[in-house]
């Protein structure tokens, strides 16, 4: 064993040692790693930052932007929202959310996908008397199987073909880990719309957007002028809110004010005062059509990038607002900014019937403005209220539901039919939702997980210095000594469980990197094709079901479903035995070994 290999060696027992400790953030973790690397010459320092250049960078961070621009069109929501406010059995209710979690992170990357479908559990949870635990995690673990369905899905898939293409052979294609994926996501769906019941029932942690009462805001929206259906009444109108969106008032004929019972019949133009925390009214909005009252379109900003954005601030004594309305201060006119919702002080959600352009404001009232971003900045400034922590609302924002998801549809016909390379093709995909105004730029920015980002191009290089300095294959001989015992099909099972076991020690991504050469010289010292024993790497990276640590879906669950570590194994063992016994078989008949 050379020098480099022993210092090879400890820097990569270190990273799982930093890791499994917690006590710095993975990304520092992958930085002090390269850098130790690159000091001790493992890694040469003309490739020290290659791996920021490598096109899986481009990849990922372009697919991140496309998913949250989808995610804020809340399209996909309002969709599946719609299907099951009709569905009462809770097995057809995971089943169905499990399926579009599932299937979607084929092509949406899994951790934003499950960002997406998230609140939607919660609601329908809430809606259905059941407990929040029994849908997240089953959501959780449908999006790191979906996801192995394409090589977008999951970074593992993009990190591994990144490693065969180091080996010499071409990157895989786009739906090469369809063959294996596609089942074992359609039979892990059908496991979780029943399995939930291995479950326990507790309650998870609230999220930050529910740190206000549902009923603590007060906006005002406009009907359209074909309502549907026709016959709209204020109860069916509540129904279409999940039942948490209520009608305080009615203003029609003018400004005639009405407190409507459930049987009224609603019209087009009238103005409905409704009670709801504005995340439901944009939801809402989304599947209506109905319009805010107050987003009338603010002259253009003097700046060209400026970009329109939401602000929820809090009302200090001090504040020029109070005892002001809005109508006495000419807020559109003077300030150039939009009043979409008040959240009265000391009414904790009280039914109010007056129109929002009367209020008079008092200290403690939380109030919901829009203006263009330097303009909206500066008028916070001069009103003298304190802007609230940002929630990313895209209340009022004029955006096309269909637009992000027509623009991924285009490139992944374009990496089809072989027009452009994948990076190339989300690039563009990304570039264009920007352009197209489907995200600003300050959302486009925030959507993309830098510290994954760094992680995975400081870890790169040292994946690479691996097999150059042989210390790839000397584990893959030391691993062939056991793998020459047992038939082809237990190495390939071998080296998926190996994966499997060591995604929770390590990122799933440094463990693709290091696992990955190492495989391939497993496979080349028993004789054996590299393909298969490639996928086992990257579908057991991908497949951490017993630990909330090993992938960041499992940790998003934790807190909202109230889990605790050792829960994850009750539903996570059965479904990483399927996936070993029945994805290695899978992975045997797509990439035979000879």
């Amino acid at each position: 064993m050379t020098t480099h290999q022993i210092e090879a060696f400890a820097i990569i027992l270190a990273m799982i040692v930093a890791f499994m400790s917690g006590r710095l953030r993975y990304d520092v973790v992958a930085a002090l790693a390269l850098l130790a690397a690159t000091v001790l010459g493992v890694v040469p320092g003309s490739k020290a930052f290659s791996g920021f250049a490598n096109p899986v960078i481009i990849i990922i961070a372009s697919v991140l932007v496309v998913s949250r621009a989808i995610a804020a069109s809340n399209v996909l929501e309002v969709w599946i929202g719609t299907l099951l406010g009709r569905i009462r059995s809770t097995s057809l209710q995971v089943g169905i959310l499990a399926a579009a979690v599932g299937y979607l992170s084929a092509f949406i990357k899994n951790v934003g996908t499950l960002g997406i479908f998230m609140p939607l559990a919660v609601r329908t949870a809430r809606r259905s008397k059941q407990s929040p635990s029994i849908y997240l995690m089953p959501l959780a673990f449908a999006s790191l199987i979906g996801g192995t369905i394409t090589k977008i899905g999951t970074s593992p898939n993009l990190l591994i073909s990144s490693v065969r293409q180091d080996l010499g052979g071409a990157p895989f294609g786009l739906f090469d880990f369809a063959a294996v994926g596609l089942p074992l996501t359609t039979i892990a769906i059908g496991f979780l719309a029943f399995g939930w019941r291995l479950l326990p029932h507790r309650e998870g942690q609230k999220a930050p957007d529910e740190a206000f009462a549902i009923e603590s805001y007060t906006t005002e929206l406009r009907v359209p002028d074909k309502p549907e259906p026709a016959d709209l009444t204020v109860e069916a109108l509540e129904e279409q809110g999940d039942g948490e969106l209520s009608v305080a008032a009615i203003v029609r004929e003018g400004s005639r004010r009405y407190v409507p019972s459930g049987d009224w019949r609603i019209f087009a133009g009238d103005v409905l005062v409704v009670l709801a925390d504005p995340t439901v009214v944009e939801k809402f909005v989304a599947k209506t059509g109905f319009e805010i009252v107050g987003s009338k379109q603010l002259d253009a900003s003097e700046k060209k990038s400026d970009e329109m954005e939401i602000a929820e601030v809090i009302v200090p004594a001090e504040s020029m607002l109070v005892g002001q309305s809005p109508t006495s201060l000419t807020l559109r006119h003077r300030f150039g900014i939009n009043l979409f919702a008040i959240r009265t002080a000391g009414t904790a959600g009280a039914a109010s019937t007056a129109r929002l352009r009367s209020h008079r404001f008092v200290a403690g009232d939380v109030v919901l403005f829009q203006g263009w971003g330097k303009n909206l900045a500066d008028s916070i400034a001069e009103l003298g209220v304190l802007p609230l922590a940002d929630r990313k609302l895209t209340l009022g924002s004029q955006v096309s539901g269909m637009l992000p998801l027509v623009l991924l549809a285009m490139a992944l016909l374009l990496v089809g039919f072989g027009v452009l390379s994948i990076e190339v093709a989300f690039f563009a995909a990304a570039v264009l939702t920007v352009v197209l105004k489907q995200i600003n730029l300050k959302d486009a920015y925030a959507a993309i997980e830098w510290p994954v980002i760094v992680m995975i191009g400081c870890l790169i290089p040292v994946g690479e210095a691996m097999k150059d300095i042989g210390a790839a294959e000397l584990l893959g001989n030391g691993l062939a000594h056991v793998a020459h015992l047992v038939p082809a099909y237990a190495a390939v099972a071998l080296v998926m469980a190996t994966a499997m076991l060591i995604t929770p020690l390590l990122h799933h991504a440094a463990a693709v990197l290091v696992l990955g050469p190492v495989a391939a010289t497993l496979a080349a010292n028993l004789g054996y094709r590299s393909d298969a024993f490639l996928m086992a790497v990257a579908l057991g990276c991908a497949c951490d079901f017993l630990t909330p640590i090993g992938h960041q879906n499992n940790t998003l669950v934790m807190g909202p479903g109230g889990y605790r570590f050792g829960d994850y194994w009750r539903l996570g063992l059965p479904l990483t035995l399927m996936v070993l016994f029945v994805g290695t078989p899978l992975i045997l008949w797509r990439w035979p070994l000879h």
